[in-house]
């Protein structure tokens, strides 16, 4: 099994890639790719760490040395949101980021599963499966949009106003990966809410993100949190990978198109990605109306990375 990470030397890269050294099984190949030339440093730092994982680091303008025989590929390379941006101001740099790197994938590593990370992921998800169309390699069981971060940041705040533990918690979330597209499914958490405490915790969640880009005062955005989410999906793969049934997360992808082209809800995860794509349950009344409400964003977002020319 080969992982690699592109964009590994950002805050997000080195976190995912920390906690991927210390929890990938036995015999693993780690690959660590960024622009940056220290790149090879944070994989030999790393490689100190007493794990059976082997950790190789590329930098450099060409990725292509770290993708050969990847398996999983996981994409974090991109600018971080600062104070006053909200996710779509990413877009001008990070979708020109994404479209390289993915074309690079698509030319050599073209069967491998690929994991977006970088913001906007509801665009930047529609730009890479245009990349692998064009070049004849588009498997939609096989790209992802990872929104685990929605998922761990719901299971952490309902546990809290709970007081119970957020590991004793499973809030699926739908729909998109910004603002107004982030549905946190409350009905479905186990614990009560009413209608004026729905709205709150739904805003909470879907402005979490903020949350942390202001209270790092224009020093980054989630970073930690995003690399702990990212390996949990990360980690699903290798396991669906490995033979490893019933593994099941919620996730961005391209599906039946009935509410969006690409919409995230649960999936079945397995040796070829995708194994099938699960229903998501009956929403409340609430629910259903955030969910129509946000729509129209979600589906411009998508178009904008459909229309993408750098």
């Amino acid at each position: 099994m080969k992982v690699a990470i592109l964009g590994a030397a950002g805050g997000i890269g080195q976190a995912l890639s920390l906690l991927l050294k210390t929890q990938l099984p036995n015999g693993t190949e780690l690959s660590l790719y960024d622009i940056a030339p220290v790149t090879p440093g944070v994989a030999a730092d790393l490689s100190h760490i007493p794990t059976d994982v082997k950790v190789t680091g590329f930098s450099g303008e060409d990725p292509s040395p770290a993708l050969v025989s990847a398996d999983i590929v996981l994409i974090s390379a991109g600018v971080a949101r600062k104070p006053g941006m909200d996710r779509s101001d990413l877009f001008n740099i990070n979708a020109g980021i994404v479209k390289n790197l993915v074309s690079i994938c698509a030319d050599t590593c073209p069967k491998a599963l690929i994991g977006i990370i970088t913001n906007p992921v509801n665009t930047t998800v529609a730009i890479a499966a245009s990349i692998l169309k064009q070049k004849g390699v588009y498997d939609p069981a096989r790209l992802f949009g990872i929104t685990t971060l929605d998922i761990i940041r719901s299971n952490t705040f309902v546990a809290e106003v709970n007081g119970v533990s957020p590991e004793d918690v499973n809030v699926p979330v739908i729909g998109g990966h910004s603002g107004i597209t982030i549905l946190p499914l409350l009905s479905q958490s186990g614990f009560q809410f009413n209608a004026d405490e729905a709205a709150a915790m739904t805003l909470r969640i879907q402005n979490a993100g903020t949350e942390v880009v202001e209270a790092k005062a224009g020093g980054g955005s989630a970073t930690l949190s995003m690399g702990q989410a990212a390996a949990k999906f990360g980690l699903s793969l290798v396991r669906a990978l490995n033979g490893e049934k019933g593994i099941v997360e919620c996730t961005y992808v391209e599906g039946s198109g009935d509410k969006a082209r690409f919409f995230a809800q649960p999936v079945l995860l397995g040796k070829n990605g995708v194994e099938e794509i699960l229903s998501y349950g009956e929403l409340s009344d609430f629910e259903e109306t955030t969910l129509n409400a946000s729509l129209d964003t979600l589906k411009a977002d998508i178009l904008l990375g459909e229309l993408f020319k750098e």
